[in-house]
């Protein structure tokens, strides 16, 4: 059986952060402050970045941490979960991005260096699509309950149907599909942004769900596999309080990644709820989530590929 956490993951340490025109028009969760200048936002976030690297190394969480390629400024690069999963069998996948400057964030280097500390099989290119205007955004896309073999999706521009069934049929997975929106109505652009699966819980907005058949078949599922419902509200949406990703440790030890953002607005029961199941992290990243419009969980690519012994990395 799978397992639903890793305690590798691999970030990436951006190089020229800021506010994404291309992007801004599906993430209502961006904001272009112009109140400072482009270098001190980029500043702020490699120092948020560094400190939220350094806390999970203290955990024991082995991050690791890749610089982006100054070149094509890619302001988006802090986001890696997007545009690549790494897999327990041995397989990399590639996504199609939806726009041009997030597409250059896909760097072969990258995926090779991979090879040094962990064996990989096979690479899936699902960015081929890009050519056809099909378009699915990795995990911010699509959310995995790997122990059951379930796929999440709110489907949106960003998570094409045919896209997110053919991952389906690869990977052996029952996809749940719906659709999701704001208080305002607007498509929710990922579904890592209402909803985070643990394993044994999960943090969604089922308010966001809009048809209500589709909101008791979440519901349902998510019982049906013993998962805690830990239910959060809009606002806490908007404070990404569903941007979350549950790691672990050598030791056996689990923790769900937040934004400090996102801890403020739990309330005392929806805290007590999730340290029923797991210990909190909360990190700073005010600037990142502002700015960007994504939060911890983004952060974070999970790698699930079988780790190398010493030995066999250095042959």
């Amino acid at each position: 059986m799978s397992k639903q956490t890793t305690s590798h993951i691999m970030m990436v340490r951006p190089a020229n952060f800021g506010f994404n025109e291309q992007t801004a028009e599906s993430n209502a969760f961006q904001t272009n402050d112009t109140s400072i200048s482009q270098k001190e936002i980029s500043r702020q976030a490699i120092a948020e970045f560094d400190g939220m690297v350094a806390q999970l190394r203290a955990v024991g969480v082995h991050v690791h941490v890749i610089e982006d390629s100054p070149t094509p400024v890619k302001p988006d690069a802090i986001f890696p979960n997007n545009w690549v999963s790494f897999h327990d069998n041995g397989t990399i996948i590639t996504y199609p991005m939806f726009t041009p400057n997030r597409q250059a964030e896909i760097r072969e280097d990258i995926l090779e260096g991979m090879k040094t500390k962990f064996f990989v099989k096979k690479r899936i290119r699902f960015n081929r699509f890009i050519e056809t205007q099909l378009f699915l955004e990795g995990t911010g896309s699509m959310i995995l309950d790997r122990e059951n073999r379930i796929v999440y999706a709110c489907v949106s521009a960003r998570t094409e149907e045919n896209l997110l069934h053919n991952f389906a049929e690869w990977a052996d997975y029952e996809p749940v599909l719906f659709l999701s929106v704001d208080s305002s109505g607007l498509e929710i652009y990922h579904t890592n942004v209402m909803m985070a699966v643990g394993e044994t819980f999960a943090v969604i907005c089922l308010d966001s769900i809009k048809e209500e058949a589709d909101r008791m078949m979440v519901r349902a599922k998510l019982e049906e596999t013993n998962k805690e419902i830990i239910d959060i509200s809009y606002s806490q949406m908007l404070s990404f309080a569903g941007n979350m990703l549950q790691v672990s440790n050598d030791i056996g030890e689990t923790y769900l990644v937040m934004s400090q953002q996102a801890y403020n607005s739990l309330n005392i029961r929806q805290i007590e709820a999730i340290e029923n199941h797991t210990n909190i992290l909360a990190c700073k990243i005010d600037t990142i989530e502002n700015y960007g419009g994504g939060s911890a969980r983004c952060m974070m690519a999970e790698i699930f590929l079988p780790v190398k012994t010493t030995i066999e990395a250095t042959v």
